[in-house]
């Protein structure tokens, strides 16, 4: 694969599909889950710790899934979708780079959220700085983040952390009982 800089959304739908990283490597969820419409910047240099940076955007509907039970009158996009689609953009990074496996989110250390996606909003955007990154026997990246909605910081999350791994069993035909997780 051709490391770009910039992916569009069918770039990421083929993220999705095991067409980009592989089968076995850095799928993304698949649409309604996929949290991101396109990446206008990836490097692994750059950003707050000159280890990387991602920023990444999300058209804003007022048709999206969520807004229609989250919650009656009231709509608003779940925050924990904003956190995945970080962790997503996280995943993507460390398949980016050359890791191989599955992506997990691992956690976070700490979240605000100072704000909320609205049907109103035109978009969302990502932006994270990469903290740390380990490719050797495994992938794992930590990384600092803010969400944006109307040029508004409204969500901040600090230790974001996802790994790659290569012994994840479901669809393996191995022992469930052996799956790390």
């Amino acid at each position: 694969m051709k490391r770009k800089s910039s992916y569009t959304k069918e770039d990421i739908i083929k993220a999705s599909n095991g067409v980009m990283f592989g089968k076995e490597n850095g799928k993304l969820p698949k649409p309604p889950m996929l949290m991101v419409d396109r990446i206008t910047h990836i490097s692994n240099s750059g950003g707050k710790y000159k280890k990387g940076e991602i920023v990444a955007e999300m058209n804003i509907d007022p048709d999206l899934w969520f807004f229609k039970c989250h919650f009656e009158n009231d709509p608003v996009m779940p925050g924990c979708l904003g956190l995945d689609g970080l962790w997503q953009l996280l995943g993507f990074f460390l398949s980016w780079t050359g890791g191989t496996g599955r992506g997990r989110a691992l956690g976070v250390k700490e979240l605000k959220f100072k704000g909320q996606v609205r049907p109103y909003h035109s978009s969302i955007v990502y932006t994270i700085d990469i903290r740390k990154l380990v490719s050797r026997s495994m992938h794992m990246v930590w990384g600092d983040a803010v969400v944006r909605a109307n040029k508004k910081e409204i969500y901040f999350a600090k230790d974001l952390q996802v790994g790659l791994f290569d012994n994840l069993v479901w669809d393996t035909g191995m022992d469930p009982r052996l799956d790390p997780f």
